[in-house]
């Protein structure tokens, strides 16, 4: 079996480690207990945490063992690393909620039975009970202030004021790491680059205090090759919830990417060979080829066979003249709605989510960008015919927003 750290750099799934040699020959010599941490402030993951799964399935898959640390403790504070504000607290009936709805998602991507079935644990189970002079005194004084006031985390919100209830952080997160070395024999922590600073901080703390060997690693931002940040729609994050991002859009979404962010999504993102992404993505290559397959395999891992198969029927449907339009994203009026938006495009497009107001379709709409049955609207007052509805009608938004409306 091929060595996992290879894999993860293969893969573009390596950004910084505290120790790579080391790491690698330990990987390659015995079966190693790691974790990521989930903070659950969402009842649904999203693209970024995609990236962490993926990197935990390769680990899995090459012997290792995973361990989801869900963060029903520090959800409670909020992490401050890349952000200008603190967090909005959480109650625990919202984290809790929360927490279960990730592990369902996390379900089709990692194995939660075998011999090194993935591990479910919650730092509340340590957290919420911590004796606060305990903790100061054994964790606390092992942390230099200067030193952490020099961390990226930290820096961006100098400015805007930091509290030392978000300083608490980074000393929870290594404080976690801890506790799962103590408890699974847990010696490497993976996250995001912006978590660089927590990651490390934490296996410095295991070195000091347990003196056994640690590690930290984390995975880059998922870009195009300029270095464009991807997942972000213009409705908001791209989620794994098909609630929150319907299949149809999640779909679009990776069909539409920029052609120079195609490899790295099908590497990072998907299981595929990576001789075959690198023939599908060649310069000589069909490149709009190796979107579709990326767009399907993608939703297909996300969502399921069936759902990437409605998906891509509808999408066909739209651009390619044939397919199944009844899987693109609909919306059924009811009788009061008919009446009360008197079918104007401009409510129409605010039910359906294409627009954000009613000013926002005004304005779309004279920008050139909404078609209605593949038909230019020119008039902000524009109605849809009440008889269409029996068939239904299609609005377009720009190239990515497609919307189907019925009668409920």
């Amino acid at each position: 079996m091929r060595n996992a750290y290879d894999i993860l750099e293969e893969r573009g799934l390596v950004k910084q480690c505290s120790h790579p040699e080391e790491l690698r020959e330990l990987m390659g010599k015995e079966k190693l207990t790691f974790y990521i941490g989930f903070d659950p402030t969402a009842d649904s993951l999203h693209i970024g945490h995609y990236v962490a799964l993926m990197t935990m399935a390769h680990m899995q898959r090459a012997g290792h063992r995973p361990i989801v640390l869900l963060g029903g403790g520090t959800a409670f504070i909020g992490d401050p690393s890349g952000k200008t504000d603190m967090r909005r607290m959480m109650t625990t009936d919202e984290i809790d909620h929360n927490a279960a709805c990730f592990q369902k998602q996390m379900s089709r991507v990692l194995s939660f039975e075998g011999e090194n079935a993935a591990i479910v644990e919650n730092n509340a189970n340590w957290l919420r009970s911590l004796n606060f002079l305990e903790f100061m005194r054994d964790i606390g004084s092992l942390f230099s202030v200067n030193r952490m006031l020099s961390a990226d985390c930290y820096k961006l919100r100098m400015e805007r004021g930091l509290t030392f209830f978000e300083m608490g952080y980074m000393l929870m997160q290594s404080y976690d790491f801890l506790m799962l070395h103590q408890k699974y024999g847990c010696v490497l922590e993976m996250g995001g680059d912006d978590q660089w600073s927590n990651i490390l901080s934490g296996a410095d703390l295991i070195r000091r205090k347990e003196q056994h060997a640690a590690f930290a690693l984390t995975t880059g931002l998922l870009a195009t090759s300029e270095g464009k940040k991807m997942g972000k729609t213009e409705k908001g994050a791209l989620w794994l919830d098909p609630e929150k991002t319907s299949v149809f859009d999640f779909y679009q979404y990776w069909r539409n990417v920029d052609d120079s962010g195609v490899e790295n999504c099908l590497k990072m993102l998907t299981f595929m060979p990576i001789d075959e992404i690198k023939a599908i993505t060649a310069p000589t290559a069909n490149i709009n080829e190796a979107k579709k397959i990326l767009a399907y395999t993608l939703t297909a891992q996300v969502h399921g066979e069936e759902a990437a198969k409605k998906a891509q029927q509808a999408a066909e449907a739209l651009f390619g003249g044939g397919g199944d339009i009844e899987h693109m994203p609909t919306i059924r009026l009811s009788q009061a709605e008919i009446e009360s938006t008197g079918l104007r495009v401009t409510d129409l497009l605010v039910l359906g989510k294409l627009c954000t107001s009613k000013s926002d379709a005004r304005r779309t709409i004279e920008g050139g960008g909404v078609l209605m049955d593949d038909v230019k609207v020119t008039d902000v007052y524009a109605a849809a015919d009440p008889a269409a509805l029996e068939n239904g009608i299609i609005l377009k938004k720009g190239k990515k927003g497609f919307l189907r409306v019925l009668k409920g």
